[in-house]
């Protein structure tokens, strides 16, 4: 359950970062702007039976895709949410500090209002939860989003921060990606 790059090498892997990030079993996790779920579907695994993995998505064609796929592996942890994140309270299936971490991957490029997002974060994570950011480095070769919407470590470290997010530390995402893991202050 890699992504691939146009000429066919893996460039993120779910399970080695969802290790990272610390995912284990019992968790509840939330993949905001899930697309095709590939780290709802590895998350869903590592948390077992005991925990639950929100997909979320604007996208009902990608939500539709998360639950054929999580049917055919026999998952029944997963919970697809249709929500627009650039709208506090889009989530609002998801109760107030509930999850214990938010992945945020390849996502914060997409969106206009990163405020919103982040608002609709602290409301659904759990005081002591993790956030998991993983973008695009600007200078990639040749695919992926333009340049100009990439967004800097030093942006998204800013960002959290305002809201009351703690930066705990970098993780090798890919070489295409940048990981950041940060903790609710």
């Amino acid at each position: 359950m890699n992504e691939k790059t146009p000429s066919g090498n893996t460039f993120l892997n779910p399970e080695n970062i969802l290790r990272k990030v610390g995912v284990t079993t019992g968790y509840r996790v939330a993949d905001l702007g899930c697309g095709a779920g590939y780290f709802v579907l590895q998350a869903a695994r590592m948390v077992g039976d005991e925990g639950l993995v929100y997909g979320v998505d604007v996208l009902q064609g990608a939500l539709s895709s998360v639950e054929s796929k999580a049917k055919l592996y026999n998952l029944s942890n997963i919970q697809t949410v249709w929500a627009d994140l650039e709208v506090y309270g889009g989530a609002r299936s998801i109760k107030d500090q509930s999850i214990d971490i938010v992945l945020l991957i390849q996502l914060l490029f997409q969106v206009r209002n990163r405020q919103n997002v982040f608002k609709e974060i602290s409301r659904i994570i759990k005081s002591d939860g993790l956030l998991a950011v993983i973008e695009w480095k600007k200078n990639k070769l040749g695919f992926g989003p333009k340049e100009t919407d990439c967004l800097a470590k030093e942006e998204v470290v800013s960002m959290a921060k305002t809201f009351t997010f703690k930066f705990k530390e970098e993780i090798k995402a890919g070489p295409y990606h940048y990981g950041l893991i940060f903790e609710r202050a």
